[in-house]
């Protein structure tokens, strides 16, 4: 037994999105909550896109256009960059090398908000996909968990697979190099979270990955340049035990 649902694609941020809606709902009601879904995102990309001289974020970083004077919305995902900042010791850095661009944030954080209106207008079971960062909902048939896929960086194949009914799970890659992978309530938090991780030397990363572990609600997957993987306990939960654990 299978839903019946829909899929929409469309390029927004330079890059496909995806949204998957598994939810028995009606055309009528189901295509404009779509074409909002997607007018967030364009509406998202028109403001927070730092190559833009003209939105807001180019405009703010110019200097010619104040805080106190962007959307509410602008003032969050700042707010919130300043946040991981300061949790993640700089490495997660919306204004390196002097420039403010809050893309990495920006992506995960649109589609949490999709997944939220999404669950809200009733199509409950569904999954968001925009590059490596996947905010999942629901079931993706009747009674079973969605499943994820981990790519290994050296060769693009499936390493881990992730199963969930409701999970954030953004993966920041190096090509051929190592992958980090964080997973948890938030995405744009998991995004911020990855970015951060990738960033930093692999001793330092293993560290941070274990204290995120072990303070809840984000686990991490780290795919080494062997093929190796390590992973903080909390990844049982969905199914990503195999492989050495960070620290209990």
């Amino acid at each position: 037994m299978a839903f019946s649902g829909t899929v929409r694609v469309e390029r927004v941020m330079g890059l496909p999105v995806s949204v998957d809606v598994r939810t028995m709902l009606p055309s009528r009601e189901l295509s404009p909550v779509l074409d909002d879904a997607f007018g967030w995102l364009r509406w998202g990309d028109a403001t927070f896109d730092a190559t833009r001289q003209d939105s807001a974020i180019g405009r703010l970083a110019a200097g010619r256009l104040a805080v106190d004077d962007c959307a509410p919305e602008v003032t969050e995902v700042l707010e919130r960059c300043a946040e991981l900042r300061a949790a993640t010791g700089g490495y997660f850095d919306e204004g390196a090398g002097g420039a403010l661009d809050p893309t990495v944030y920006v992506r995960g954080w649109m589609v949490e908000r999709i997944s939220r209106a999404l669950s809200v207008a009733g199509a409950v079971d569904h999954c968001v996909n925009v590059g490596t960062a996947v905010r999942v909902r629901g079931s993706a048939r009747p009674g079973a968990r969605w499943r994820i896929g981990i790519r290994d960086p050296r060769d693009e194949q499936v390493c881990k697979v992730l199963f969930a009914h409701d999970l954030a799970v953004a993966t920041a890659q190096e090509p051929g190099r190592r992958s980090v992978t964080v997973v948890g309530p938030d995405l744009g938090a998991a995004c911020g979270y990855a970015a951060a991780l990738r960033a930093m030397p692999p001793a330092p990363a293993r560290r941070f990955a274990e204290r995120l572990g072990m303070a809840g609600p984000y686990d991490v997957l780290l795919v080494e340049r062997d093929g190796r993987t390590t992973g903080t306990p909390g990844l049982a939960e969905y199914g990503a035990a195999a492989g050495t654990r960070l620290a209990v």
